[in-house]
């Protein structure tokens, strides 16, 4: 529903003015559209709002719960422009569409699917979430037909599935071959997430349905959701291609794919199978070489930053250690280092759980817990094998970070990973782990918090008036600041899939250990005075961090309340 609908409710005296403007702000802050807003509230009824809006342009209004419509219709829409435009094909005659739409003004949209389908466009009311709704009903359940058609002009020529040189898999794979509408469609879900740059894939078995869902930027959506009685045939395929025993159901176990996309392109995919109350749960993370971004200065440093960053990890010895959840980009940046520390002259060192890119030139190692093989005892393997630069994939207990600050503190370079929220709460993290403040404050040259935030879409950008300076000045602009600014937002286009957001950026907070910051740690400073102390030295915290890339148009307000937390103390 537009604007102008809104002014006119108003103007009727069927919503206040007040009404009016909390919708205005929730649907901004939810992502809904105003009239969906207005309804969900309570300020209107459904078919109340449809009928004035009907009655307004002189264009009938229609339950769709009245109707069932013919596939050979829905086919003239694609899914993703129904949501876009928040509209669904009732029926057509003759060269006429009916198309039921919530905003009959929104000429763009009409003009859009009339160029579209080549159909005159007679557009009819129907309330917001009666058509959501419809298009859940119709576009994401597809019954196994649907399903088979989508498969049947899926062309999966181009790949290749790269096995081992063990015959019975092979010939498990020739006998799993022969149905091939499951293969078929494990080859879609498998290309389909690498043309829209998921991360991650995940196949998930309910009671009564599966579905699968792609993490995007970030961010999970469902994509589709194949019939209940597919779920141990795709299970089983995913787990032949991953090499993994197919009658083990009750454990859970990892393996990993490989994929030839043609023009010499190889895609891999790091598998973990879990076994659920309806079946095996699959998560696939997608490892994408080509895509792997080494060159450190386009992961989102600022300069004085890099500078840092890259004068402690070029130091004879020490510790350099990289934060942040899950997912937050800890291994690229961890990567770019050591692709930049990769010398003939130096020995390199990594251990990993799990190796997610082969590196030329480096010597990893792949964890194995279930034998003995932790990162404790690789450590104590590396410092045999006259190493100059070791990589730990992650500090989790004493004995790890123990090993690894004697051998920061022996004349070697370590570098490492662990989960805290800032970099000041790292030094905290060690020191409850065990570890003498002493060779805390003697071992670590620096610490890395990162987060990733999603960038604005490049094709739909535009002025986000929503946002109001409160919320900026509450985020920590400053009011110079917020004078000069103009917010910017993604509207959703087909290329962000109607997000308004495509790709993701790295957000830094760079803690160089000074002196005074190394005298804090021996005196037993708290992580709020530690940080304090970094911030008054020039540290660049992660939300201010997050601000600079607003400033310069990269995000939004909402991924930098999403990404990071306030300074204040």
């Amino acid at each position: 529903m537009n604007e102008r609908i809104g002014e006119l409710l108003v103007k009727e005296n069927l919503l206040s003015s007040e009404q009016l403007l909390k919708a205005r702000e929730e649907a901004a802050t939810g992502g809904k559209r105003l009239g969906a807003q207005i309804t969900a509230l309570g300020f209107m009824d459904e078919n109340e709002l449809t009928e004035f809006v009907a009655k307004q342009y002189g264009v009938p209004s229609i339950n769709l719960e009245d109707f069932t419509i013919e596939r050979e219709v829905l086919a003239l829409i694609p899914e993703d422009v129904a949501k876009k435009h928040s509209v669904v094909p009732v029926n057509r005659a003759g060269s006429t569409l009916i198309l039921a739409t919530a905003d009959p003004s929104n000429i763009f949209a009409l003009d859009d699917i009339k160029f579209l389908t080549g159909y005159n466009i007679q557009p009819v009311v129907a309330s917001e979430d009666a058509i959501r709704g419809a298009i859940e009903t119709y576009y994401s359940q597809p019954d196994e037909d649907l399903l088979e058609d989508v498969m049947a002009d899926f062309d999966d020529d181009g790949i290749d599935f790269v096995s081992g040189e063990d015959e019975e898999d092979t010939n498990a794979m020739a006998k799993d071959a022969e149905d091939a509408p499951v293969v078929k469609l494990v080859n879609l879900i498998l290309t389909d997430a690498i043309k829209k740059t998921a991360s991650d894939i995940h196949i998930e078995p309910y009671e009564k349905s599966f579905r699968v869902r792609y993490r995007i930027d970030g961010v999970l959506y469902e994509v589709m959701k194949p019939p209940l009685k597919l779920k141990n045939a795709l299970t089983s395929r995913v787990k032949i291609m991953s090499e993994l025993d197919i009658a083990e159901r009750r454990l859970p176990q990892d393996g990993r794919i490989k994929l030839k996309m043609g023009k010499g392109r190889e895609m891999d995919f790091r598998v973990s199978v879990l076994p659920t109350l309806f079946g095996e749960k699959i998560v696939l993370r997608l490892l994408d070489k080509s895509n792997l971004q080494l060159d450190m200065t386009k992961l989102g440093f600022e300069q004085d930053q890099l500078d840092d960053f890259q004068q402690a990890i070029h130091l004879p010895f020490g510790m350099v250690l990289v934060t942040g959840p899950t997912g937050s980009g800890k291994t690229t940046t961890l990567y770019s280092a050591l692709s930049e520390l990769n010398q003939s002259s130096e020995n390199v060192s990594t251990a990993e759980d799990p190796v997610e890119f082969n590196l030329a030139g480096i010597n990893q190692v792949q964890m194995h817990e279930d034998i003995g093989l932790n990162f404790a005892s690789t450590l104590r393997s590396f410092l045999r094998q006259d190493p100059d630069i070791i990589m730990v994939g992650e500090i989790r207990d004493f004995e790890t970070a123990e090993i690894s600050v004697k051998a920061a503190l022996t004349g070697h370079m370590v570098l490492s990973t662990l989960h805290t929220n800032d970099a000041p709460s790292t030094i905290n993290r060690l020191l409850n782990m065990g570890i003498e403040p002493f060779l805390v404050a003697s071992a670590v040259n620096c610490i890395v918090a990162q987060r990733l935030a999603r960038r604005i879409c490049a094709e739909c950008v535009a002025d986000d008036p929503e946002v109001e300076s409160q919320q900026l000045l509450d985020a920590g602009l400053s009011e110079e600041d917020v004078k000069s600014f103009t917010p910017r937002k993604g509207q959703g286009c087909s290329n962000c899939s109607d997000t308004g957001f495509k790709g993701r950026v790295a957000i830094y907070e760079v803690m160089v250990m000074t002196d005074q910051l190394k005298e804090f740690v021996l005196n037993g400073a708290s992580g709020t005075e530690i940080k304090r102390e970094a911030i008054r030295g020039g540290m660049v915290t992660l939300r201010r961090s997050a601000l600079n890339m607003m400033l310069q148009g990269v995000t939004t307000i909402s991924e930098v309340f999403r990404v990071s937390t306030s300074d204040a103390n």
